[in-house]
This record gives structure tokens, C-alpha cells and sequence, in this order.
């Protein structure tokens, strides 16, 4: 299976080196997609959306969470003195409570990834349109998002994320300023 795929690799960039012989100049270029996530103005303010969206559900979890360890810190600390079906009963109570943390713990971290892939879907939409332009206008013959090793000189990444962000500073006009300093808030 190694072998198979240090073969098609192999083929790969042969293919490559006889195109680009064949062709005046090969122009290759790289996109850095971890970086247009972390760095664009649009990924920053999504992040700073879903922190608004989700920040009251995220509290109430952890003024849930703490109130159910104050109540079983309390039970430990009264259980010895406690006549056994008070005791059952109390933990019984607990065990539900806990049963219902934990699956509103769940609901929430599987509505977080679930807007967090959408926004996430929508910036790598618009940045595939922007790296599409600049292919167009700059002439690029291929750019690629995943590679084991790039140039740094091929690297487009930096022109990319300008672009978004003029893109999305003309499209959302006042909103880009507001959510700078938002998307600092998220980093605690």
C-alpha cells in the first residue's frame, strides 16, 4: 500500500516535470486554509458570532454543572447522617439531575459544531471563490491547499486573506471594525 502510493506520488510529479517542461512556465501556488481560518476578518467574526450565539446556553451549563457539584459535595457531606431512604432518594435525584447535564452538555456541544462547520463551510466558500479570481487574474496553473512541503514563495495565503478582507469590509461596511475587537474577546 506504501509502495502504491509512493508510486502515484512518484507519477505525479513526473507528470508534472514533463507538463512543466512542456509548458513555457508552470505557475503553482499554496493556500494555507488553517491560516485564512484563524487570520480573515470573516473567520474572526464568525468566531465572535457563535461566542454571542452560544454564550448564554455555555453558562447556564456551568451554573448547571456547579450547582450539581455543590449539591453532591453536600450529599457526601450530610450521607453519613442521612436515614437511608432519604439518602437513596437524594442520590436518585442526583443521578437524574446528572443524567440531564450531561445530555444538555451534549445538545450544546453538538449545536456548537454544527454552526461552527456552517460558518466555517461559508468562509471556505468565499475563499475558494477568491482563490479561484486570483488564478484567473494572475494566471495561476494550479494552487493547491494541502501539500507536505511548500516554498514559501508560492505561498498565496497572505494575498488571499487581503482579499477576504476586502471583501467582506465592502460587503459588510462598519460590521469588519466592530468584530476585531470581539474576536479578541474569544481568545481567554
Amino acid at each position: 500500500m506504501k509502495n502504491l502510493s509512493r508510486s502515484c506520488w512518484l507519477g505525479l510529479l513526473l507528470g508534472l516535470f514533463m507538463f512543466s517542461a512542456n509548458a513555457q512556465s508552470l505557475r503553482i501556488g499554496y493556500v494555507n486554509t488553517d491560516r485564512i481560518f484563524r487570520e480573515a476578518n470573516a473567520a474572526k467574526a464568525a468566531q465572535a458570532k457563535l461566542e454571542q450565539e452560544f454564550s448564554k446556553r455555555q453558562k447556564d451549563l456551568v451554573d448547571q454543572g456547579n450547582a450539581l457539584k455543590a449539591a453532591s459535595d453536600q450529599l457526601e457531606r450530610e450521607g453519613p447522617t442521612l436515614p437511608s431512604s432519604q439518602l437513596q432518594a437524594r442520590q436518585q435525584q442526583l443521578q437524574d439531575q446528572d443524567r440531564d447535564f450531561q445530555r444538555k452538555r451534549r445538545e450544546f456541544q453538538e449545536d456548537l459544531n454544527s454552526r461552527k462547520n456552517e460558518e466555517l463551510q461559508q468562509l471556505l466558500d468565499r475563499a475558494n471563490q477568491v482563490v479561484k479570481q486570483i488564478a484567473e487574474t494572475e494566471k495561476y496553473d494550479v494552487i493547491l491547499q494541502q501539500a507536505v512541503y511548500i516554498n514559501p514563495k508560492l505561498d498565496i495565503t497572505d494575498e488571499v486573506i487581503k482579499a477576504l478582507n476586502s471583501s467582506s469590509a465592502t460587503s459588510s461596511g462598519a460590521a469588519g471594525s466592530g468584530t476585531k475587537g470581539a474576536g479578541g474577546m474569544g481568545k481567554k
